[in-house]
Protein backbone atom coordinates (compact mmCIF):
# COMPACT_ATOMS: atom_id res chain seq x y z
CA UNK A 1 0.00 0.00 0.00
CA UNK A 2 0.90 3.51 -0.67
CA UNK A 3 0.48 6.68 1.03
CA UNK A 4 -2.06 7.45 -2.01
CA UNK A 5 -4.07 4.14 -1.52
CA UNK A 6 -4.08 4.87 1.74
CA UNK A 7 -6.03 8.05 1.58
CA UNK A 8 -8.90 6.76 -1.31
CA UNK A 9 -9.09 3.75 1.12
CA UNK A 10 -9.83 5.45 4.21
CA UNK A 11 -11.88 8.10 2.49
CA UNK A 12 -14.31 5.66 1.49
CA UNK A 13 -14.22 3.43 4.55
CA UNK A 14 -15.54 6.84 6.01
CA UNK A 15 -18.03 7.18 3.41
CA UNK A 16 -19.38 3.67 3.95
CA UNK A 17 -20.10 4.74 7.64
CA UNK A 18 -21.51 8.22 6.65
CA UNK A 19 -23.96 6.05 4.05
CA UNK A 20 -25.10 3.37 6.12
CA UNK A 21 -27.61 5.29 8.00
CA UNK A 22 -25.94 7.63 10.03
CA UNK A 23 -27.61 10.44 12.39
CA UNK A 24 -26.04 14.10 11.69
CA UNK A 25 -26.98 14.86 14.87
CA UNK A 26 -24.90 11.96 16.53
CA UNK A 27 -22.54 13.80 18.92
CA UNK A 28 -18.78 13.30 18.83
CA UNK A 29 -16.77 11.93 21.81
CA UNK A 30 -15.20 14.44 23.46
CA UNK A 31 -15.59 17.21 20.76
CA UNK A 32 -18.26 20.15 20.10
CA UNK A 33 -18.96 18.74 16.98
CA UNK A 34 -21.82 16.66 15.78
CA UNK A 35 -21.00 14.20 13.10
CA UNK A 36 -22.72 16.38 10.40
CA UNK A 37 -20.68 18.64 11.17
CA UNK A 38 -17.34 16.26 11.13
CA UNK A 39 -18.52 14.97 7.83
CA UNK A 40 -18.68 18.67 6.62
CA UNK A 41 -15.34 19.67 7.91
CA UNK A 42 -13.83 16.58 6.05
CA UNK A 43 -15.65 17.54 2.84
CA UNK A 44 -14.62 20.90 2.93
CA UNK A 45 -10.92 20.10 3.62
CA UNK A 46 -11.06 18.04 0.93
CA UNK A 47 -11.94 20.06 -1.43
CA UNK A 48 -9.04 22.54 0.00
CA UNK A 49 -6.73 19.71 0.35
CA UNK A 50 -7.20 19.06 -3.57
CA UNK A 51 -6.89 22.52 -4.67
CA UNK A 52 -3.75 23.03 -3.37
CA UNK A 53 -2.90 19.90 -4.71
CA UNK A 54 -3.11 21.20 -8.08
CA UNK A 55 -1.28 23.84 -7.58
CA UNK A 56 -4.03 26.42 -6.44
CA UNK A 57 -2.64 28.46 -3.43
CA UNK A 58 -5.56 28.58 -0.58
CA UNK A 59 -4.77 30.55 2.36
CA UNK A 60 -6.78 28.96 5.31
CA UNK A 61 -6.24 30.12 9.39
CA UNK A 62 -2.72 31.38 10.23
CA UNK A 63 -0.82 27.57 10.76
CA UNK A 64 -1.70 27.57 14.67
CA UNK A 65 -3.90 25.22 16.37
CA UNK A 66 -6.23 28.29 17.22
CA UNK A 67 -6.16 29.66 13.84
CA UNK A 68 -6.76 26.28 12.14
CA UNK A 69 -10.34 26.33 14.78
CA UNK A 70 -11.15 29.73 13.86
CA UNK A 71 -11.26 29.11 9.96
CA UNK A 72 -12.57 25.37 10.63
CA UNK A 73 -15.47 27.53 12.20
CA UNK A 74 -16.30 30.06 9.99
CA UNK A 75 -16.15 27.74 7.09
CA UNK A 76 -18.64 25.12 8.22
CA UNK A 77 -20.99 28.42 9.73
CA UNK A 78 -20.76 29.21 5.80
CA UNK A 79 -21.72 25.44 4.34
CA UNK A 80 -25.27 24.09 5.10
CA UNK A 81 -25.19 20.66 3.63
CA UNK A 82 -25.20 18.08 6.46
CA UNK A 83 -26.69 14.76 4.83
CA UNK A 84 -24.19 12.11 6.10
CA UNK A 85 -24.30 10.24 2.77
CA UNK A 86 -24.13 13.37 0.36
CA UNK A 87 -21.10 14.70 2.36
CA UNK A 88 -19.58 10.73 2.63
CA UNK A 89 -19.51 10.54 -1.50
CA UNK A 90 -17.83 14.20 -1.76
CA UNK A 91 -14.89 13.12 1.23
CA UNK A 92 -14.33 10.10 -0.91
CA UNK A 93 -14.53 11.88 -4.37
CA UNK A 94 -11.95 14.70 -2.85
CA UNK A 95 -9.87 12.39 -1.83
CA UNK A 96 -9.46 10.78 -5.41
CA UNK A 97 -9.31 14.25 -6.79
CA UNK A 98 -6.32 14.84 -4.73
CA UNK A 99 -4.27 11.42 -5.29
CA UNK A 100 -4.94 12.52 -8.99
CA UNK A 101 -3.47 16.36 -8.60
CA UNK A 102 -0.80 15.27 -6.79
CA UNK A 103 0.34 12.44 -8.91
CA UNK A 104 1.25 14.93 -11.78
CA UNK A 105 3.72 17.07 -9.63
CA UNK A 106 7.01 16.10 -8.29
CA UNK A 107 7.17 14.87 -4.31
CA UNK A 108 9.39 16.98 -3.49
CA UNK A 109 7.72 20.31 -4.76
CA UNK A 110 6.89 23.25 -2.43
CA UNK A 111 3.25 24.19 -1.43
CA UNK A 112 1.73 26.04 0.97
CA UNK A 113 -0.98 24.72 3.46
CA UNK A 114 -2.79 25.38 6.49
CA UNK A 115 -0.24 24.08 8.43
CA UNK A 116 2.36 26.03 6.46
CA UNK A 117 4.89 25.14 3.80
CA UNK A 118 5.79 21.66 3.08
CA UNK A 119 6.63 19.45 0.30
CA UNK A 120 3.67 17.30 -1.77
CA UNK A 121 4.77 14.06 -0.02
CA UNK A 122 4.28 15.70 3.19
CA UNK A 123 0.97 17.37 1.99
CA UNK A 124 -0.36 13.59 1.28
CA UNK A 125 0.93 12.67 4.74
CA UNK A 126 -1.27 15.49 6.12
CA UNK A 127 -4.50 14.42 4.31
CA UNK A 128 -4.35 10.98 5.28
CA UNK A 129 -3.37 11.79 9.48
CA UNK A 130 -6.37 14.54 8.76
CA UNK A 131 -8.92 11.56 7.69
CA UNK A 132 -7.95 9.03 10.25
CA UNK A 133 -8.33 11.80 12.71
CA UNK A 134 -11.85 12.56 12.14
CA UNK A 135 -12.75 9.37 10.37
CA UNK A 136 -11.72 7.62 13.80
CA UNK A 137 -14.02 10.19 15.51
CA UNK A 138 -16.53 9.55 13.28
CA UNK A 139 -16.31 5.55 13.81
CA UNK A 140 -16.44 6.06 17.32
CA UNK A 141 -19.61 7.90 17.53
CA UNK A 142 -21.42 5.78 14.88
CA UNK A 143 -20.52 2.23 16.87
CA UNK A 144 -18.58 1.33 13.82
CA UNK A 145 -15.02 -0.04 13.29
CA UNK A 146 -12.39 2.78 13.18
CA UNK A 147 -9.75 3.05 10.25
CA UNK A 148 -6.34 3.46 12.03
CA UNK A 149 -4.81 0.63 11.48
CA UNK A 150 -1.08 -0.21 12.19
CA UNK A 151 -0.02 -0.53 8.49
CA UNK A 152 -0.92 3.11 7.89
CA UNK A 153 0.60 4.56 10.73
CA UNK A 154 4.02 4.95 8.99
CA UNK A 155 2.81 7.20 6.23
CA UNK A 156 1.47 10.07 8.79
CA UNK A 157 4.75 10.35 10.20
CA UNK A 158 6.35 12.79 7.67
CA UNK A 159 3.53 15.46 8.42
CA UNK A 160 3.41 14.88 12.25
CA UNK A 161 7.14 15.06 12.59
CA UNK A 162 7.04 18.57 10.84
CA UNK A 163 4.13 19.77 12.60
CA UNK A 164 5.74 18.77 16.08
CA UNK A 165 7.89 22.00 16.47
CA UNK A 166 4.95 23.94 14.80
CA UNK A 167 1.98 22.62 17.45
CA UNK A 168 4.55 23.42 20.64
CA UNK A 169 2.61 24.76 23.68
CA UNK A 170 3.65 26.85 26.27
CA UNK A 171 3.86 23.80 28.72
CA UNK A 172 7.49 23.33 26.66
CA UNK A 173 8.64 26.36 27.91
CA UNK A 174 12.54 26.94 29.08
CA UNK A 175 12.31 22.66 28.30
CA UNK A 176 15.55 20.92 27.79
CA UNK A 177 15.63 16.97 27.01
CA UNK A 178 16.37 14.46 24.11
CA UNK A 179 13.33 11.96 23.32
CA UNK A 180 14.13 8.47 21.39
CA UNK A 181 11.01 7.85 19.60
CA UNK A 182 10.16 3.84 18.57
CA UNK A 183 7.05 3.31 17.25
CA UNK A 184 6.60 -0.33 14.90
CA UNK A 185 9.51 0.30 12.74
CA UNK A 186 9.64 3.72 12.62
CA UNK A 187 12.80 5.77 14.68
CA UNK A 188 13.34 9.17 15.32
CA UNK A 189 14.27 11.27 17.71
CA UNK A 190 12.92 15.10 19.19
CA UNK A 191 15.41 17.61 21.05
CA UNK A 192 14.44 20.53 23.25
CA UNK A 193 16.59 23.41 23.61
CA UNK A 194 15.39 26.21 25.75
CA UNK A 195 11.29 24.99 24.69
CA UNK A 196 12.15 24.62 21.18
CA UNK A 197 12.21 21.03 19.40
CA UNK A 198 14.20 19.84 17.03
CA UNK A 199 13.12 16.55 14.45
CA UNK A 200 15.78 14.28 13.41
CA UNK A 201 16.38 10.78 12.40
CA UNK A 202 18.68 10.16 15.14
CA UNK A 203 19.10 11.70 18.44
CA UNK A 204 21.80 14.34 18.18
CA UNK A 205 22.88 12.75 21.77
CA UNK A 206 22.61 10.11 24.36
CA UNK A 207 18.55 10.34 24.88
CA UNK A 208 16.97 11.31 28.34
CA UNK A 209 14.07 8.86 27.61
CA UNK A 210 13.39 6.22 25.16
CA UNK A 211 9.69 6.25 24.39
CA UNK A 212 8.55 2.69 22.75
CA UNK A 213 5.28 2.97 21.68
CA UNK A 214 2.57 0.95 19.73
CA UNK A 215 1.85 2.65 16.28
CA UNK A 216 -1.91 3.04 16.72
CA UNK A 217 -1.52 4.30 19.96
CA UNK A 218 1.03 6.56 18.96
CA UNK A 219 -0.79 8.29 16.45
CA UNK A 220 -4.29 8.22 18.48
CA UNK A 221 -2.46 9.71 21.54
CA UNK A 222 -0.47 12.60 18.80
CA UNK A 223 -3.53 13.30 18.15
CA UNK A 224 -5.53 14.03 20.82
CA UNK A 225 -7.47 10.92 20.95
CA UNK A 226 -6.07 9.01 23.60
CA UNK A 227 -4.30 10.47 26.69
CA UNK A 228 -1.10 9.69 28.34
CA UNK A 229 -2.85 7.53 31.45
CA UNK A 230 -5.45 5.62 28.36
CA UNK A 231 -1.74 4.62 26.84
CA UNK A 232 -0.33 3.58 29.79
CA UNK A 233 -3.06 1.38 31.19
CA UNK A 234 -3.81 -0.48 27.86
CA UNK A 235 0.29 -1.31 28.44
CA UNK A 236 0.72 0.32 24.70
CA UNK A 237 3.92 2.15 25.84
CA UNK A 238 7.30 1.09 27.44
CA UNK A 239 9.58 4.17 28.84
CA UNK A 240 13.36 4.00 30.15
CA UNK A 241 16.62 6.30 30.59
CA UNK A 242 17.89 8.72 32.49
CA UNK A 243 14.72 10.29 33.03
CA UNK A 244 12.33 8.31 32.45
CA UNK A 245 9.36 10.16 34.17
CA UNK A 246 9.76 12.70 31.21
CA UNK A 247 7.78 10.41 29.08
CA UNK A 248 3.99 10.39 30.22
CA UNK A 249 4.87 14.22 30.18
CA UNK A 250 5.98 14.28 26.09
CA UNK A 251 2.33 14.89 24.71
CA UNK A 252 1.32 17.75 26.91
CA UNK A 253 4.16 19.67 25.00
CA UNK A 254 2.35 19.54 22.05
CA UNK A 255 -1.37 20.66 21.03
CA UNK A 256 -2.68 18.27 19.26
CA UNK A 257 -2.87 19.35 15.24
Amino acid sequence: MTPEDAIVVTADRIAALLGAGADPQTPLRGAEWTVGEAAAHLALAGRLMADIGAGEERPYGDGTPGGLAAANSVSLAAFAERDPAVLGAEIADRARAFVAAAAGRSAREAVLTPMGPMDVATLSSYLLTHLLGHGYDIAVALGGRHMVERDVVAFTLPFLRLAMPRVVNANAVSHDACYAVRTGRERFAVTFADGVPAVTDTPPRRPDCTIAIEPVAFLLLALGRWTAPTVMARAKVVVWGRRPWLGPRFPALFTAP
